[in-house]
């Protein structure tokens, strides 16, 4: 009889070993569906390539378009059009870019990375000429004096900023007077980071870079339409994109009157 006690007890403890093991077997199981169930849910990302100057407003822009597309993330690559360009050449991620000149986004279209006609214009801007506090500028032509030693413009090869400052220099027969004066920056926003800190005396920015920079510097002027290119900025969704549905409900809030607001309160022009 005694045996037979031993041998129950013995029994009992095997069974139940056996149970708890099947009952930790079934929380790991468990919790493995919930982490599947966890990554079916995860958000969609967004790589979006946008012209520099967009860098202010894309910070609400972002923000609002999460309040009605929640499971989209949206990783925002900003710089000059030139070099995103490059970078979507080469192969880096980007579902949607917004350039600040057709050039670019033509140059995408001649290439198949964007399909023909897929471009739309988003927003149009200004090019104004800004100068540091207390600098003796009030026109064009006071560039060709000694008051001013450099000027910073974006670079016209990979900056539509750059580009259209050199048209106004060309179209207004100034461009020989000053071109040994010419800084040429990676982007408008290291333009505008130049005449801030003094390291250039005037420079070409866009109206909308220039709005709240009252502090810091002066806008001198706004360059007259028929001096340079229409500056308008195309936005477009890549043929590859492997997030159509997101990219195009982007485009679209970018193009809705909800976000044509958000840009006009960042000084540019609504679209036509």
């Amino acid at each position: 009889m005694k045996k037979l006690g031993i041998l129950s007890i013995v029994l009992c403890l095997v069974l139940g070993l056996v149970g708890c093991s099947s009952s930790s077997g079934g929380s790991s199981a468990s919790s493995a569906a919930s982490s599947a169930q966890d990554g079916d849910s995860a958000s969609i990302e967004l790589n979006i390539s946008a012209a520099a100057s967009l860098q202010e407003a894309m910070v609400e822009i972002e923000k609002e378009f999460k309040e009605v597309n929640p499971d989209v993330k949206l990783t925002v690559n900003l710089g000059a059009s030139g070099a995103l360009m490059q970078q979507i050449q080469e192969g880096a991620p980007c579902d949607v870019f917004i350039s600040a000149g057709a050039k670019q986004m033509d140059q995408l279209v001649t290439d198949g990375i964007v399909e023909k006609d897929a471009a739309k214009t988003l927003l149009t801007n200004d090019l104004v000429l800004v100068a540091a506090k207390g600098e003796k500028v009030d026109s064009l032509d006071a560039l060709k004096t000694d008051d001013v030693e450099k000027i910073a413009i974006g670079d016209p090869e990979s900056v539509p900023a750059g580009k259209y400052a050199k048209e106004v220099l060309d179209n207004t027969k100034l461009y020989s007077d000053v071109e040994d004066k010419l800084v040429l920056a990676k982007d408008v926003k290291e333009v505008l980071s130049w005449v801030q800190q003094g390291n250039a005396d005037v420079g070409f920015v866009y109206l909308s870079d220039a709005i709240g920079q009252e502090d810091t510097l002066d806008v001198v002027l706004t360059t007259d339409a028929d001096t340079h290119s229409t500056i308008a900025y195309p936005i477009a969704v890549l043929k590859e994109t492997k997030q159509a549905e997101a990219a195009q409900q982007f485009e679209d809030f970018m193009l809705s009157d909800e976000g044509q607001a958000i840009l006009e309160k960042y000084g540019f022009n609504k679209a036509e």
